[in-house]
């Protein structure tokens, strides 16, 4: 199981929240059966979920990222609920690179420069609220803190990391870090936040270390007094049902359930945790007729 802690200055001029993902990073890892680079990409994707998700209000609220680049890794999809529990699946998780030039597991390569990251929150209104901003290096971090800058107009400093063992390609350590400025932050908090970040080690080094979520923030922000407001205990959570599913068939419609009515038993999987679901023809028969009455 994860953990996320949100903690907040002394002086009220900032916010920062840690995690640790590893548990939740191998678990889809084993589910989709990911490569290095793939795991990489969607652990950075479902930690910045978590932390998306860990900060909304009500209940029943969700978050989902989508991020389509033109890597040949597809689009990298990941939702998150209120508590922080994250879903999420890589359009081909077969991919697999060589290093980048700085030898690291090339993220970007596999998502691609080119694209739009989009974000879409559920809070229970007539509309979801969505915003939309181009890919601006296919890393995800940057991508994320671009979003908040772009679309919320929130300054804010994102970092993601996942570390992939060379021998059974498991996930050693996932997790990252997001510092947001408040509205009450002036040029002197920007400058002593900077400051703070210019000798901070990378999260998987961090947590290599032993460090807790906690431990993180308070090392990147050495310089802020803070005060914890928080902590979850987030997991990768699956919120499928065989009920779901019927919905979902029963929405295609009359003449594509009597297709599938044909067909000596229907399959349907489930993107995010790889489930399948069966269907006899008398069941899908009854859907027929759940759909002529809708």
């Amino acid at each position: 199981m994860g953990k996320i802690v949100r903690m907040i200055s002394d002086d009220g001029t900032l916010t920062v929240m840690a995690a640790d993902t590893a548990d939740i990073v191998e678990r889809a890892r084993e589910i989709h059966k990911t490569t290095p680079v793939t795991t990489a990409a969607l652990g950075r994707l479902l930690t910045a979920a978590s932390f998306m998700g860990a900060v909304l209000k009500g209940r029943d609220d969700s978050v989902t990222i989508r991020l389509n680049g033109d890597g040949p890794a597809g689009s990298v999809i990941a939702a998150a609920d209120s508590e922080g529990n994250v879903r999420g699946y890589v359009a081909d998780p077969g991919v697999d690179l060589p290093k980048n030039e700085k030898g690291k597991l090339d993220v970007s390569g596999a998502v691609g420069k080119n694209g739009t990251l989009t974000v879409m929150k559920d809070l229970g209104l007539k509309e979801p609220y969505i915003g939309q901003v181009p890919i601006v290096s296919g890393e995800i971090a940057e991508d994320i803190t671009n979003y908040y800058a772009v679309s919320e107009q929130i300054p804010t400093v994102c970092a993601l990391g996942v570390l992939v063992s060379k021998e059974d390609r498991s996930v050693i350590t996932a997790g990252g870090f997001i510092i947001q400025l408040l509205p009450t932050a002036d040029d002197d908090t920007i400058d002593k936040v900077e400051a703070c970040l210019q000798n901070v080690e990378p999260v998987t080094t961090m947590l290599a270390k032993g460090m807790t979520p906690e431990g993180i923030c308070r090392a990147v922000l050495d310089g802020f007094p803070l005060q914890l407001l928080d902590e979850m205990h987030p997991a990768y959570v699956c919120t499928c049902s065989r009920e779901r599913v019927e919905k979902a068939l029963v929405s295609t419609g009359v003449e594509e359930l009597e297709d599938m009515a044909k067909d000596e038993i229907t399959k349907v999987n489930c993107h995010f945790c790889d489930k399948v679901y069966e269907f006899t023809p008398s069941e899908i028969r009854a859907l027929i007729s759940r759909a002529k009455q809708q």
